[in-house]
């Protein structure tokens, strides 16, 4: 789907989020859920950490679009403009940068508030979400 939507000027926000969440955000999503269940927890705290590691693997793609776009090749340690060159769907191609930071700190914002009833066990992984949002490659 990411591939079939590189040229395509029709690409909505709604295909490319799910292109985001099936594809960035779902690892986020296994990584964060098989750690709970590996830690005990019970099916309702697997989901909510389900749904807080799709919303930290959005905001990931979602910065790693902005930093395409606004990094050197030498700061990202790839090649910057690469989504553009090819007319990638990107967020910052639909919506432009500022929108799209804007989706990214509010998707960190709502996933952190998730992690609210954790209390300070939720430390670790606010501080991975904060890390998401504020990287600069």
């Amino acid at each position: 789907m990411d591939l079939e939507q590189e040229g395509n000027p029709n690409c909505t926000v709604e295909t490319l989020r799910w292109i985001h969440v099936h594809k960035t955000a779902v690892l986020l999503k296994a990584s964060v859920t098989s750690g709970a269940v590996i830690g005990g927890a019970n099916k309702d705290d697997v989901a909510r950490l389900g749904d807080f590691a799709e919303k930290i693997g959005l905001a990931f793609q979602i910065r790693d679009d902005v930093l395409d776009e606004t990094q050197t090749s030498e700061v990202l340690g790839k090649t910057a403009g690469k989504d553009a060159a090819v007319y990638k769907a990107t967020y910052p191609r639909l919506l432009g940068l500022a929108e799209s930071r804007n989706q990214a700190t509010q998707l960190v914002t709502e996933a952190k508030q998730i992690l609210e009833k954790y209390g300070e066990r939720s430390a670790t992984l606010n501080s991975l979400a904060d890390l998401i949002i504020s990287r600069e490659k």
